[in-house]
């Protein structure tokens, strides 16, 4: 019978795969991974310069992906984050 689950294989996955691994529910995890929607985000004194950089404000960064990869991966740098959601 097949299966709606898709296949990874251990080569295939990220190095940090803890969101996979729980989202897949194959197996149990070793603790329950933690995320951030980008808005939560916008409280970073970073965010705030890339967007001065740019002279952009939010609603025209969604046009440009650079932005929206930039502002999405800021908190993950700067919190042990086990991933991000891009904002579009």
């Amino acid at each position: 019978s097949s299966s709606s689950t898709p296949t990874t294989t251990p080569s295939s996955l990220p190095q940090n795969d803890l969101m996979i691994r729980a989202a897949l529910g194959r197996s149990p995890v070793e603790r329950t991974p933690v995320w951030l929607f980008r808005q939560a985000g916008r409280h970073l004194p970073e965010y705030h310069a890339y967007k001065a950089e740019k002279n952009r404000s939010f609603l025209d960064m969604l046009s440009y992906p650079e932005d929206v990869a930039e502002c999405t991966l800021q908190p993950l740098r700067r919190y042990p984050m086990d991933a991000a959601i891009l904002f579009s």
